[in-house]
């Protein structure tokens, strides 16, 4: 028997979107189930050092990876950067820490994933249960089969992992097929990405992080680390933090009244400091991580120096 909470579910959609009753009925009746799902969503994010996150994405494998992607799709990233101003090279980063550059999307139908987190993950169950109404009306609008597509364990879809709520408001049809396409079209999916990034605010031309060095030992009084840029370059000279003149086409160019974030990372014992701006901030709109933003723009400069050699 369904739960209550689908009946729900499935009365609340016919309501406000007009879909109709005995299809929604006969979708949840094939959905499994996913104890895996619940199982990786709620292990608690070991507190793994910088180094190890670092080394699982910024490799030998990522980076030589990286640099054929960025040669069988250099058309479409080159358009992606013109149009939306986002460096190739973080285009391509984020597609390689997020799907290992669309090989590795996901194995869990979308459709059993979120309709577990949705009903039975109470911590987040409004989030997932929008998700999951968000993938009703995308698989409408697209026209593909809901008990088809497949995801992460987490309901993310396709080469960039879009949330549905994310695909529906974010994702382009970059090569004008007609059709959206994140799951099988790379160039949708690279559009998407350059597209998500502007959309948050992503400013063209501009510096990701500086590298900087604390000048005195009482600074962190002052200043808490995070991931969103609320201190001015001036304050946080005054706070005893100076940035590597080789940081970034050097530091004359970084106004004083420029805001940033610290971002602290312990690398084995050794603390190492950057300055996150404006798109620092804007690639954690897409995983809110200093790791994970710290890696993309890791692995990126990687990926855009072996290019070059």
């Amino acid at each position: 028997a369904m739960q209550p909470q689908v009946r729900d579910f499935i009365e609340d959609m016919v309501e406000r979107y007009a879909f109709d009753r005995s299809e929604l009925e006969a979708a949840f009746e094939q959905v499994t189930i996913l104890p895996d799902a619940l199982k990786l969503i709620s292990a608690p994010s070991s507190s793994i050092s910088w180094r190890k996150y670092r080394e699982r994405f910024v490799n030998q494998q990522r980076i030589s990876g990286g640099v054929s992607f960025w040669r069988r799709h250099a058309q479409a990233l080159a358009k992606a950067s013109q149009i939306y101003g986002v460096p190739e090279e973080i285009i391509v980063a984020i597609i390689g820490i997020e799907s290992n550059y669309g090989t590795s999307t996901g194995n869990y139908r979308v459709i059993d994933t979120l309709t577990t987190l949705a009903f039975q993950f109470p911590r987040r169950a409004d989030y997932f249960r929008e998700e999951l109404a968000q993938y009703f009306l995308l698989s409408r609008e697209q026209g593909f089969d809901v008990m088809r597509i497949k995801g992460s364990y987490a309901g993310a879809i396709g080469v960039p992992q879009f949330m549905p709520s994310s695909y529906r408001r974010y994702a382009v049809d970059f090569d004008g097929d007609g059709k959206i396409n994140l799951s099988s079209n790379v160039n949708d999916a690279i559009g998407s990405v350059g597209n998500y990034l502007k959309m948050f605010g992503w400013q063209k031309n501009e510096p990701i992080v500086l590298r900087a060095r604390k000048t005195s030992e009482d600074f962190l009084k002052s200043i808490e680390p995070g991931i969103e840029p609320l201190h001015s370059i001036k304050k946080l000279r005054q706070a005893g933090i100076a940035i590597f003149a080789d940081s970034a086409d050097s530091a004359n160019s970084v106004d004083d009244e420029r805001l940033a974030a610290l971002i602290a990372l312990d690398n084995d014992g050794q603390e190492e400091f950057w300055l996150g701006l404006n798109n620092f901030y804007v690639i954690t709109r897409y995983n809110r991580s200093t790791f994970y933003a710290m890696s993309v723009y890791a692995l990126a400069e990687a990926i855009r120096i072996a290019k070059n050699k």
